[in-house]
């Protein structure tokens, strides 16, 4: 597994706490930052899951209305909380990390929807999100 790979992942179990223990994204961030310094062997992934949480915190507005506008009858609350977060965290990658192409971006959150989520997420993930890298 890729440092990204296991940096996305990172992101997502921060987006995970934060929604699961109803905390603020910056909240969970920052437990996570204090873990991370007591935990220099994961050091590799921890810069990349940092730079995807702090984007979805200042993008987090225009994200949200991109899924709501895209995912045709589910609003944000009726979404599997993973699932919200895998696209938080690639939306944010399609549309601010200018070195990670569309297709990678799209990929790594339906594979981690396979193997972490429901068995329509995937499905889910790869239409709303190609539907997003097609109208840009």
């Amino acid at each position: 597994m890729s440092a990204r790979t296991k940096a996305r992942k990172r992101a997502l179990d921060i987006l995970y706490v934060a929604d699961v223990r109803q905390i603020s994204i910056v909240d969970a961030l920052v437990a996570e930052t204090t873990r991370a310094m007591a935990e220099p062997e994961r050091a590799s992934s921890w810069g990349y899951a940092r730079e995807l949480v702090q984007g979805v915190v200042d993008h987090r507005p225009e994200i949200d209305e991109l899924i709501e506008t895209y995912s045709q009858g589910w609003s944000l609350a009726r979404m599997p909380i993973l699932d919200r977060g895998l696209l938080r965290i690639a939306i944010f990658e399609l549309l601010h990390a200018d070195d990670i192409p569309d297709h990678v971006a799209i990929s790594e959150a339906v594979e981690l929807a396979e193997s972490l989520s429901t068995d329509d997420s995937a499905t889910f993930v790869n239409g709303l999100l190609g539907r997003i890298a097609a109208s840009r």
